[in-house]
């Protein structure tokens, strides 16, 4: 999804739940507004920052826009900092010009969501994760990343291998134009390999971490590794 725990055993009841709660918000549209709050208390979908109460799956663009908070986080660029810290020699904050300073690179490609639906063809343009990484020279003892976004308290995971994939990058530009809020301004996280819930939006931290635990949506019974093609987006 565009925005769907520590690593270990999983209760099946709860992961059965978490899923079959997302997807009934999901497909349930419009009739999902009528139909309870308990729904809504993990995911929202929204289509523009004044229209987070009409149905959650309108699609624009052929993108379906989720959140769980109900809003959109904003990005004011006089204020916005992405910190790394974690396990790293000197820890480093960025702001969004020092972070468009850094190289550049573009790449095209596709966006999956768990639910079904793909857009093709997405072009990107941001920095690779260890430009970011650099300065702030991570420790040995370090192995992956947690990023963090404003909308609280959504976080994910990536080793360190898995975010050196060729085509994983921190965008803050989509198809020729600054990233929009509703799809992470000021920057997000592309892993095109794996579901869009591991694709964080709105990223304001990146912790370099000993070790993978659980995210979000993992928390509700999705998959830690959310490769396309190789996962439902259900935790086995």
């Amino acid at each position: 999804m565009d925005s769907p725990p520590v690593t270990g055993e999983h209760e099946p009841e709860p992961r059965r739940y978490g899923r079959r709660l997302f997807l009934a918000t999901v497909v349930g549209g419009v009739s999902s507004l009528y139909w309870g709050k308990a729904a809504w208390d993990h995911v929202t979908g929204v289509v523009s920052p004044v229209a987070d109460a009409l149905a959650p799956i309108i699609p624009t663009g052929g993108w379906r826009i989720y959140t769980i908070s109900g809003h959109m986080p904003a990005f004011d660029p006089a204020t916005w900092r992405l910190e790394v810290g974690g396990l790293v020699e000197r820890p480093v904050s960025l702001t969004y010009q020092q972070l468009r300073a850094l190289p550049r690179v573009e790449q095209v490609s596709d966006f999956h969501c768990v639910t079904g639906w793909s857009v093709d063809n997405v072009h990107w343009a941001g920095v690779r994760i260890q430009d970011v990484l650099a300065a702030a020279r991570p420790h040995a003892s370090g192995h992956a990343l947690r990023f963090v976004s404003m909308e609280v308290p959504y976080v994910d995971y990536l080793t360190l291998g898995q975010a050196s994939l060729h085509d994983v990058m921190l965008a803050y530009e989509m198809d020729g134009k600054p990233l929009r809020r509703e799809h992470g301004a000021p920057v997000r996280l592309v892993i095109p390999e794996m579901y869009g819930y591991k694709n964080v939006k709105w990223l304001q931290r990146i912790d370099v971490v000993p070790a993978t635990e659980s995210g979000y949506w993992e928390e509700l019974g999705y998959d830690q590794n959310a490769w396309v093609g190789r996962s439902n987006g259900y935790g086995t």
